[in-house]
């Protein structure tokens, strides 16, 4: 059982600011046991079924998946659950059990057990932020805290200062994970020795669209049946791709690093296609929770006595073995917060403006939070969305201005850009917005107009979260389920039969290598 030491209860500043954030959770007397390990090991196997347990009790998930999953476990178990993510409340008469998306907790509801999955989030640079409240902030009597042993040190030091107890089991593979001596192609890719090499089972692994529905494509015209995910790919598309790769009707999943986040498949092998990845700044080499995350979704228990490993070159052998090999405890020192609402409110007077973007620009020059266990998380995300808030609706309530810079989409893609200017458009000049128009091509079969059934997809899913925030402006709520489903179906059936890309981006890089 962990307890404060007297240096860390010296080491609060902002952080004792930060907790007062939740008074419900600060009552409770909390109670944390950490349930942490590789993938396979049935760290969130053994949270749920506490929650099944339990009287009342939530959920808090990575992906809206996630916890679409859980909520279907939950019910399946004789236990009514709702479901709540930023973009829809399923509620169910009499459920005392919530399973939501982390940004989605409820911090002014107690329950008797919450779990909080994926725990080494903690270092995303976009959403740590989302951990951290759920792990200082969560209303729950017994907290379940599951994920790899990345931020372990970090997390146990934030409990220490708030005098909160907790116990840590630490949990091994039960299956083996083997990574295999030859690579798929020896020194040098090519095609010829890849297809040769692919078995039933198989989850290769791309970090780009483009990658994903070459190497499908590719794979179909082999001769398997291919599930493919990715990250432009809505929850309902996804669900189904990994149903038909558990069932069998695809033999080979060729899929993102998506995969790596708590997906429950059936996979043999995962082979690297890549060893790098582009992180929004530069390509990368992946690292070791990265590499674990990934390659540890081989070999599910129940279904394989052991998973595989691989790589297309010999090269790439060296690193992704170092990778799981090596201490993959986090490089953060510090927990992100996230900037609220009310820290930049303070600032408006002082400076003796509405504008968002100089709020949050002053705040993170000025008014950085950092100190022994926290600090201001990169609030760049916002800032970006808050210069075009400012720019299109320069006279718009400050709290109004503040929720759209939260917003979730993709602001560096400008066709969402474009919709999410139309929207602020509407609720500057309080005029109602229809839900997407839905073009002609969704009542055909050709697949060529995928992307932009998966751009339709994320205006659909702006449109839900808007609906909540701006109800009056976004009525037309009830015509999303059929309009996702429509848009949905279109996308299982081109994926079906897309032609993918001609080449790889190695493929691309090598024929540029040969002057080809």
């Amino acid at each position: 059982m962990g307890k404060p030491t007297p240096s860390a209860a010296g080491q609060q500043g902002s952080f004792n600011q930060y907790t007062q954030r939740f008074p419900l959770a600060r009552k409770l007397n909390r109670q944390h046991h950490f349930y942490l390990g590789p993938t396979n090991s049935g760290k969130t196997y053994h949270a749920l079924n506490a929650l099944i347990e339990a009287k009342t009790g939530v959920y808090l998930a990575p992906l809206r998946l996630l916890a679409m999953e859980v909520r279907d476990r939950l019910v399946q178990a004789g236990v009514p659950c709702n479901l709540i993510t930023g973009e829809e409340r399923i509620v169910m008469k009499g459920a005392q059990h919530t399973a939501s998306t982390i940004e989605m907790m409820h911090s002014t509801k107690a329950v008797d057990v919450a779990v909080i999955d994926e725990i080494q989030m903690l270092q995303d640079p976009d959403r740590g932020q989302a951990w951290t409240a759920a792990l200082i902030g969560v209303p729950a009597r017994q907290v379940f805290v599951c994920g790899s042993n990345a931020v372990t040190a970090l997390c146990t030091k934030a409990l220490g200062v708030l005098d909160e107890p907790y116990e840590i089991t630490y949990l091994e593979r039960k299956t083996p994970l083997i990574f295999e001596d030859n690579s798929l192609c020896g020194t040098r890719y090519s095609k010829p020795k890849l297809k040769n090499q692919l078995q039933n089972g198989d989850a290769v692994v791309a970090f780009s669209r483009k990658d994903v529905l070459t190497l499908a494509a590719r794979f179909r015209h082999w001769g398997y049946k291919v599930a493919s995910i990715y990250g432009a790919l809505s929850p309902e598309v996804r669900r189904h791709e990994s149903e038909r790769f558990l069932s069998g009707d695809a033999d080979i999943l060729v899929a993102t690093d998506a995969i790596g986040m708590g997906l429950n498949l059936p996979i043999r092998r995962v082979i690297f296609a890549n060893i790098h990845k582009f992180d929004g700044i530069a390509s990368r080499p992946l690292n070791a929770t990265e590499v674990r995350q990934i390659a540890g979704r081989a070999g599910r228990y129940g279904v394989y006595e052991r998973g595989y490993v691989n790589v297309l070159e010999d090269d790439e052998q060296i690193h992704i073995e170092h990778m799981l090999n090596v201490d993959d405890t986090a490089t953060i020192s510090r927990l992100p917060i996230s900037i609220q609402i009310d820290d930049l409110e303070l600032i408006i007077n002082k400076l003796n403006t509405n504008r968002l973007a100089e709020c949050i620009a002053y705040l993170t020059e000025h008014h950085h939070s950092q100190d022994a266990l926290c600090e201001s998380s990169s609030a760049a995300a916002q800032y970006t969305q808050a210069l075009i808030v400012d720019e299109v609706a320069p006279n718009m309530a400050f709290k109004d201005k503040f929720a759209l810079a939260c917003a979730p989409l993709s602001i560096q893609v400008p066709i969402e850009k474009d919709y999410f200017i139309q929207c602020i458009q509407s609720i500057y000049t309080d005029k109602e917005h229809p839900v997407p128009f839905a073009p002609n091509w969704l009542n055909g079969v050709s697949e060529k107009h995928l992307q932009e059934a998966e751009v339709l997809s994320q205006h659909i899913s702006l449109y839900a979260w808007l609906n909540y925030k701006f109800p009056t402006i976004f009525t037309e709520r009830e015509a999303i389920p059929a309009l996702r489903s429509k848009v949905a179906g279109y996308v299982k059936q081109a994926l079906l039969t897309q032609k993918g890309y001609g080449d790889t981006s190695r493929e691309v890089e090598l024929n540029m290598g040969s002057g080809r």
